[in-house]
């Protein structure tokens, strides 16, 4: 009972280090201790982790096999949401962007209840969806993402407004070109009119 305490406890301790070495991307000490971690206390929890920094060291493979492992488990919402957001990364490392916003339309998506992780999910569907070449969309998710985070543990208003930006200048864009196409219009027009009159000259029935 005591070895069961201890190793809870040491198994936290290799938690925090695990964690505080993954947000500083120190992988591979981040991978070490949360592999350490699970083995001392069982959870789960740390599985998205585990496969990022796979991703992040270039093991794309090994990042993949952690997420079929863990599809045979029994994981809370939160930790299965969290390896969605992870396979949609990768999918977009091997350049394959449609399979990565694919990864992440989930239900919660539909959802009106902002969960703890919901603007995370809505920011990486948003980036999928940017990647994907679906701008207005993108824009749509980040937005949704920032008000889900008014903590702001994202950059998701920024993106939006920058997406915003993008966006008005596209139109811009657009409304120039109509404008350019309108003036050839009446080019066309007039000279449509030209080859009229010169016809007119030129009818027999004038002579």
């Amino acid at each position: 009972m005591e070895a069961r305490r201890l190793a809870a406890r040491v198994g936290i301790v290799r938690e925090t280090t695990g964690i505080a070495a993954y947000r500083a991307g120190h992988w591979a000490e981040a991978l070490a201790e949360l592999r350490a971690a699970r083995r001392l206390t069982g959870r789960t929890s740390y599985l998205p982790l585990i496969a990022d920094s796979e991703r992040a060291l270039g093991r794309i493979d090994r990042a993949l096999g952690v997420i079929a492992q863990s599809a045979k488990l029994n994981l809370d919402r939160s930790t299965e949401v969290e390896l969605r957001i992870v396979e949609s990364g990768i999918r977009r490392d091997q350049g394959l962007a449609e399979a990565a916003v694919v990864v992440l339309q989930l239900p919660e998506l539909k959802e009106r209840r902002v969960r703890p992780w919901s603007a995370r999910l809505f920011y990486a569907y948003a980036d999928a969806l940017l990647d994907a070449g679906r701008t207005e969309q993108a824009r749509e998710w980040f937005a949704r993402a920032a008000a889900a985070d008014p903590d702001e543990l994202t950059d998701a208003a920024e993106r939006f407004d920058d997406l915003d930006e993008i966006v008005i200048d596209d139109l811009a864009d657009e409304d120039g070109d109509e404008d350019d196409e309108d003036q050839y219009g009446d080019d066309e027009d007039q000279g449509g009119d030209s080859d009229v009159r010169d016809w007119d000259d030129d009818d027999p029935a004038d002579d």
